[in-house]
Parts: C-alpha cells; structure tokens; sequence
C-alpha cells in the first residue's frame, strides 16, 4: 500500500449541506491539494488522476471507434490566429492568458495560452484538406486548456486551468456536420451512463448563450446535490465561419472549390470528474463505479498474531488470482485495527471489499462487503472470481438505476413564474413553455434571471417537445419548451 490507513471518518450531509461535503471529501480523500500558489490553480492528486485517465481511455477509444484520430497541437496560439475569427476573439479574450516575454526577449506578437484549441487547428486544415477525399477529417486530442476565469473557482468545477479531450471536425456539407452533432450526444450519453452511471439531459442552448463563433451548441447538464446544474461535454455547430477566415477548402466531385462545414466537441474531463463524485458519492465519503474505479477490490486481512502469517499469505494468493483475471485490487497491509480499514476505504469510495480471516480460509468462504448498498454477503472461494464479475456489473447497474430515477424526478413542468422559484428553490429543474430561444427571447431569459436567480439552459435535441400555449413569461404564443435552472 502506498497510502497509509488513517483513522478518517466522514459523516457530513450531502443533502443538506453539499458544499461542506465537497470540499471535504477532496481533502480527506485526497483528491486535490488547493494550496498551490497560484490562485484558480490546483495540484490533481492520485485518487483523482488515476479515475480520469481511466476515463480519458473510455472516451478515446469511443471516439477512435467512431473514426477520430488523435493529434497534439501546440498549446501556444499567435494573437494573428486568434483575431481572424471577430466573434471568437471577442467571446474569448477576457479569458486568454497572455505571453509576451521569454528569457530576455519581448515578443513582437503576443502568444496566447489556449483557452480552446480552433485558431491553432484550422490554420493547419487549411494545409491538409484539399479534396472530397479528404473528407470527412475527424480529429481529436487529450489537452490542458488555460481560461482566466474571473467567477469564484472551486476545484474539478470551476478552475483556471482544466483538463478535457477535444474534436474539431470537417465535412463536405451542413447535413453530414450535423449528423455529427447527433453522434456526440450519442458519445456524451455513452461515457457519462454508460460508464460513469451519470444522468444528464442534452439540451440545444439559447442563441444569447452559445459558443462564440458557432452557429448553434448543444450541451450535456446534469444537476448537483445543491440544485444547481453544471455543464459537461458541449458540442458546436460551427458552420463556415472558421473554414472562410483559415481558407479551409476542398475540391468536391463537381470539380468545384468549397468551404467544408465544421463542427467541435469538449468533454471536461476534470469537471466530469465533479459530477461523477457529487452524483455518486453518500454521507460516508465516494462511492466510485465499479468500472473506473483505481481499486475495484480492497482486500483486508483480519488476523491475530498468531495467525498473521496464513492470513496475509491467503490474501496475497487471492490477489494474485484476482488480478490475473483483470481486477484492480490491492491489499491494505497497514497495522492498523480492520474497523478503521473499513472506514478508510468506504471513505474513498472503493466498491467492493474482501475480509479473509483464518475462520473465511478454513470455511473456504469469505465476506465481500458491497459500498453501494453497505451490505455484505458471503462468497464461496470457488465461485469468487465469476461472482466478482457479477456484482461488479450488478453495482454499475444499481448506480444508472437509482441516479437515473433521481434525476428525472427532478424535472418539473411550471406554468408560472412562481412555480419556476418554488421548483428551483427545491434543488429542482422547471420545464416550461417558453417563447423563443432566439435573440427576441433574450429578455423573457433576463427576467428569469433577475427574479428567479435562474437561467435558461435551452430545449432537449432528441425527441423535441412541442410548446403549448403561452410563454410562461411574456404570455406570447409559444414556441419552445425550455429546461430552468440555477447553475455553477
């Protein structure tokens, strides 16, 4: 063990006071150490990291599956680059980190950190593509992006520097960039259900609010403990705009030159990661997914002196057995009393854990305690690696089945604007008929925002709802159905 067991008890309310819980639970399970000195900056720690580069390994082979390839680009973007596209200049340089010097030297032209990755990409798409051939060109890579952010940080959620994957697609005509707006839904919900067992609903966000430069962004939300949604992979419709400033052309088959049509996708991975913790997570610490979790199987040996030995021997044998069949598993070896390994690693959330005592070894039948639900059922050795199996799977399922439950029941419909504050005041989401989420609805939004401290965050992609009635606002016909909420 490279951690050492440490008498930690966690007993803070999630439910009642999530913001205690959350900085809590990054301390005493050491996700993250704030006190880097550097402000909106933090040092990620191994219980973190190791969750995430699982993650990161999911999503990358579902989007090398779908027929992305991954590149690494350059983190430095010239100001040049950066000022051909107005609308993105202006949506971003608030952000930008700036780079003017280094050594000795002053530069002539500022270097900007990135905040996101188009203006260093399609300058080079504009070399590559040249024909229908080329298309469609799907690339990816995993990267750290720098945003000055001037909102409070809090850490995984909101930082100065955060770690994601991005894509920046081309294709030959709108309806195939569309279609892989489609496909990214389909990817978000793959990686955020699928495997990380976390609810969202994907929503298309109001004109006011999209991506700076695109001409539409559709983003996965799901709602925290505190009530308040966060917004995880977002996906952008970018048209032409970037194609016709970084001059991206192709010749089609009709022997004619024309702009490709672009599209970009970032899923956060840091700030998945919050919403992986905060869904997940109970009144005793984390309670991580089987599937990414750094140790699926903590072993602990429960001995006297006199039989230490023969306990820790067993314990390392079923390790090993377990590890060969592609477990991670680990043994906590630390001197320490086994209520106190109990606390420790139902406080870091592992998933699943094994007590072998020399009464287990003689019955040949051992105690395999389950996080989730904090009941322990017995195992027979022989049958020990195929029930594993099982009750790994069947703790995935039970995590989708209860986060998903929650989660739709916390969508509620509103006719009024008392009903809005009364749902999202009780950590809810509104659904609402809602005027337009073009720029005319722009102050029906403002008012929401002013009265009800709430935003709205846009209509669902799949499956359209239809409008009824009046906007619950303006009381004009209606034409959209619209999710409201309050937010990070």
């Amino acid at each position: 063990m490279e951690q050492e067991t440490s008498k930690i008890t966690f007993n803070i309310s999630k439910e009642k006071n999530f913001s205690e819980w959350y900085s809590e639970i990054i301390a005493k399970a050491e996700l993250a150490d704030l006190r880097y000195n550097v402000k909106g900056f933090l040092v990620f720690q191994p219980w973190s990291v190791e969750v995430m580069e699982i993650m990161y390994d999911i999503l990358e082979s579902i989007l090398k599956r779908k027929g992305h390839r991954p590149y690494w680009f350059p983190a430095v973007i010239p100001e040049e680059n950066f000022k051909k596209e107005s609308e993105h200049i202006k949506g971003f340089t608030p952000q930008v980190f700036w780079i003017t010097e280094a050594g000795n030297e002053k530069f002539n032209e500022k270097l900007a950190l990135r905040p996101t990755s188009e203006t260093a990409m399609y300058q080079m798409y504009s070399l590559w593509i040249r024909s229908y051939r080329d298309l469609p060109f799907k690339a990816y890579q995993r990267a750290q992006v720098w945003r000055y952010e001037t909102k409070a940080t809090r850490p995984f959620i909101r930082s100065r520097e955060f770690y994601w994957v991005e894509t920046h697609n081309c294709f030959a005509t709108r309806k195939d960039s569309e279609l892989q707006i489609k496909e990214d839904m389909e990817t978000t919900y793959e990686l955020l259900f699928d495997n990380l067992c976390v609810p969202s609903i994907f929503l298309e966000r109001p004109q006011w609010d999209k991506f700076p430069g695109a001409i539409t962004t559709s983003a996965a939300d799901t709602l925290m403990p505190d009530g308040k949604m966060i917004q995880l992979p977002s996906t952008h419709l970018l048209g032409q705009g970037f194609a016709k400033v970084f001059d991206i052309k192709f010749k089609d088959n009709d022997k004619k030159e024309k702009y490709v049509w672009q599209t970009c996708y970032g899923p956060a991975i840091s700030r998945i990661f919050a919403g992986l913790i905060s869904w997940h997570g109970d009144d005793k610490g984390l309670v991580y997914p089987f599937k990414v979790s750094p140790i699926q199987i903590i072993i602990v040996p429960i001995y006297k002196t006199e039989n230490k030995t023969k306990v820790i021997k067993k314990s390392m044998a079923l390790k090993k057995k377990l590890a060969k069949e592609g477990f991670r598993v680990n043994i906590d070896l630390n001197e320490t009393k086994p209520g106190e390994k109990f606390y420790f690693w139902e406080m870091k959330g592992v998933p699943l854990r094994l007590e072998v005592g020399e009464r287990e070894i003689n019955d040949k039948e051992y105690i395999l305690f389950l996080r989730d639900e904090n009941r322990k059922i017995k195992v027979d050795e022989e049958k020990l690696t195929k029930l594993i199996h099982d009750e790994g799977k069947k703790f995935d399922e039970r995590l989708k089945k209860k986060t998903k439950e929650k989660f739709e029941s916390s969508i509620v419909s509103a006719k009024t604007k008392e009903e809005i504050k009364k749902a999202v005041d009780s950590k809810k989401i509104a659904k609402i008929n809602f005027c337009s989420l073009e720029k005319d609805g722009e102050k029906c939004a403002e008012v929401i925002e002013k009265e009800i401290n709430a935003e709205v965050r846009g209509k669902k992609i799949e499956n359209e709802e239809k409008p009824s009635g009046k906007c619950v606002i303006c009381g004009k016909p209606a034409k959209v159905v619209v999710y409201i909420a309050r937010s990070y």
